[in-house]
């Protein structure tokens, strides 16, 4: 394994998400199978710690953008800059529907309608923060996913404050259609590694690469389906299992998730203003960890090297191995500097004599 690209790839920003939603999605379950008795504000722990980091990261970002004018000027710092705003902009948003939930999962009150008043406007706004991100090159997963599901946001709503009277299995019915495009998707690349992999032509790394994707978001999107159908079924009543055992696929989904960050690439350099990829600056920070972390290096690229580097020590006189022809030092003629004008008589006055120079005759076969 090449640890070196492994953590050069490595996204911490989509680590920190998903690894705080695993832990939320855990305890909120054992909240809600009574396993737990803690209040929801403790249970929602993981997401207020992600949404602290994010606003420490993005304080501190803008803090050194504002006080290093000279950094404005590098390759790409205006539109990571702006990137990292419009994501603490999304994130403070969804802060704000994270609240109003424990609120009235605390008071037990039935204004949900108005709690997902946030999620509305995130929806609308991710629109066009995804036609942004688009133009400027720039992963939008969390715009996307909140554009893709505003309908079912609706629904939620209208559901959890009874306006409706719909079964769960058709309140779901915005993410079955996702969840359909989604298996289209996987289907698509492990079809597309399949080819690959048979082919003579792809690099071997590149071969890697794609097979680890497919199998990766394969335990991304059959799990999470098989968890929506029991969760439907759970709360439709079909179903008595406990929670704890219903989130379960969505745990290896999350999990699945965290192992393709380390591969994920990208990642905003404006995060706390370290304005670097994170590898590079977390061994800038510890430099005893690059003795574990560039270990990566090419056998036959190392050959070359020293063969070209280290000539072979021969005797001399003697012809190199493996070469061809050879002329010897003793055949060649002194070859002398000097003087413009020097007589010949003048005992070398005026003139160095260089040193021999041993060259191999190359023989080239012609073809007929």
């Amino acid at each position: 394994m090449n640890l070196k690209n492994f953590f050069q790839d490595f996204n911490p920003s989509k680590f920190v998400v998903f690894s705080s939603l695993l832990v939320f999605c855990l305890l909120f379950s054992l909240r809600l199978d009574g396993t737990v008795d803690w209040s929801y504000w403790f249970v929602f722990l993981p997401i207020w710690l992600w949404k602290l980091l994010v606003f420490a990261g993005a304080v501190t970002g803008a803090t050194v953008w504002f006080r290093n004018p000279q950094y404005r000027t590098e390759a790409d710092s205006a539109g990571q800059f702006t990137a990292m705003i419009l994501t603490w902009g999304e994130h403070m948003v969804l802060l704000t529907f994270e609240v109003l939930a424990v609120f009235n999962l605390e008071t037990d009150s039935s204004k949900w309608l108005v709690a997902f008043v946030p999620l509305f406007v995130l929806s609308i706004f991710s629109i066009g923060s995804c036609i942004w991100s688009v133009k400027h090159r720039r992963s939008c997963e969390l715009e996307l996913f909140c554009a893709a599901n505003v309908l079912q946001f609706i629904f939620l709503a209208l559901k959890l404050d009874d306006v409706i009277e719909w079964r769960w299995v058709i309140v779901f019915i915005p993410v079955w259609i996702v969840m359909c495009i989604a298996l289209i998707g996987v289907l698509y690349a492990v079809v597309l590694a399949i080819i690959l992999v048979r082919s003579p032509d792809v690099l071997s790394e590149q071969r890697r690469g794609n097979i680890s994707v497919a199998v990766g978001y394969m335990f991304f999107v059959v799990p999470l389906l098989i968890f929506e159908i029991l969760l439907a079924n759970r709360l439709d009543h079909v179903n008595n299992f406990n929670f704890a055992f219903v989130v379960i696929p969505l745990l290896i989904s999350l999990a699945s998730l965290m192992c393709l960050s380390f591969g994920a690439k990208g990642g905003n350099f404006w995060w706390f203003g370290i304005r670097k990829d994170f590898c590079q600056f977390v061994l800038g920070a510890c430099p005893c960890l690059q003795e574990y972390g560039n270990i990566s290096y090419s056998i036959q690229r190392d050959d070359q090297d020293s063969s070209v580097e280290q000539p072979p020590n021969n005797s001399p006189g003697l012809p190199p191995s493996g070469s061809g022809p050879y002329v010897s030092a003793s055949n060649l003629p002194d070859v002398r500097c000097g003087k413009p004008g020097a007589s010949k008589g003048g005992g070398g006055r005026g003139q160095v004599e260089m040193p021999r120079v041993v060259v191999p005759v190359l023989t080239i076969d012609m073809p007929d």
